[in-house]
């Protein structure tokens, strides 16, 4: 499969990537590599890895980072009570020793986080690290191993290799700067906000339905919207949700009735100092740039 086949598969999901972003994630599929996505939030990151993974009809498996993620949410843990349940059991049957600890620290007592159950997997799933930066710089540590040599260590039980390398995309908002190490391990992309050409691809591949010029009219008003002073700068999920409102409320023209789209902007805009700024005659004037 070349990245034009590839870009066409994931076209025909409703993902519209970039030539750039094509190329970047058949590479990373080609030469087995990880693939990390930085970009602003909102622009297709993680949607990315879930049309991958329908594409290739296999499984995906999500770990979504937050400051304070362990190895016990993302790699494995045990079964802490099925383990001590087992030891008074033995107890009461007179079994000690090593015997009974052998058992408890096998496979039947280790419970599998997103890490751990990509590389055991029959067949080769989509492994999402979603939003690595959220994780604290000590955690990349814990990916490393299974970034370079797809396997991991289990200080009671030994090193667990992969069952089948999965692919893996790691997405960042670019809240805090990833270390070299990690960068280094991964093929890297950085996902721009679509231009107004992809945009639109992908808003009627998403809402098929949607009216011409109604869709024409949208995605200049976002397009538009994004140069205005926002704190949150809309995305393509929001852009979605804004079709989706002005459908329901049959508004067909954004020129039409600038009251009522203002009314809609709570799909686009997510913060108070951002719905104040875009009051009616803002929105007014947008639209008519737009239209």
């Amino acid at each position: 499969m070349t990245w034009h086949d590839l870009q066409a598969a994931l076209a025909a999901d409703g993902y519209v990537a970039s030539d750039d972003l094509a190329v970047a994630m058949h590479l990373a599929l080609t030469l087995g590599r990880p693939l990390l996505l930085e970009g602003a939030a909102g622009v297709g990151k993680t949607q990315l890895a879930g049309s991958l993974a329908a594409q290739r009809d296999t499984k995906l498996i999500r770990l979504q980072c937050y400051e304070g993620l362990d190895a016990a949410q993302a790699i494995y843990e045990w079964n802490y009570q099925r383990q001590l349940l087992t030891i008074r059991a033995a107890a009461e049957d007179g079994e000690t020793g090593k015997s009974v600890e052998a058992r408890i620290f096998s496979r039947e007592f280790l419970l599998e986080r997103p890490l751990l159950a990509a590389i055991t997997q029959d067949v080769a799933p989509v492994l999402l690290i979603d939003e690595i930066d959220r994780a604290d710089e000590e955690f990349e540590a814990y990916l490393l191993e299974v970034l370079s040599e797809f396997q991991i260590s289990i200080p009671e039980l030994g090193t667990i290799s992969a069952t089948t390398r999965p692919i893996v995309i790691l997405t960042s908002n670019g809240s805090r700067d990833l270390s070299d190490a990690l960068r280094r391990r991964c093929l890297y992309s950085y996902v721009e906000y679509p231009d107004r050409a992809t945009e639109l691809a992908i808003l009627h591949a998403r809402c098929p339905q949607i009216e011409v010029r109604l869709g024409e009219q949208i995605v200049g008003f976002v397009q538009k919207l994004r140069e205005e002073d926002l704190e949150k700068v809309p995305g393509i999920a929001e852009t979605l949700d804004f079709a989706a409102a002005l459908m329901g409320l049959g508004i067909a023209d954004l020129t039409s009735n600038p009251a009522a789209l203002q009314h809609t902007l709570s799909t686009l805009l997510k913060t108070q100092r951002d719905r104040a700024n875009v009051t009616v005659e803002v929105a007014g004037r947008i639209a008519g740039r737009a239209a």
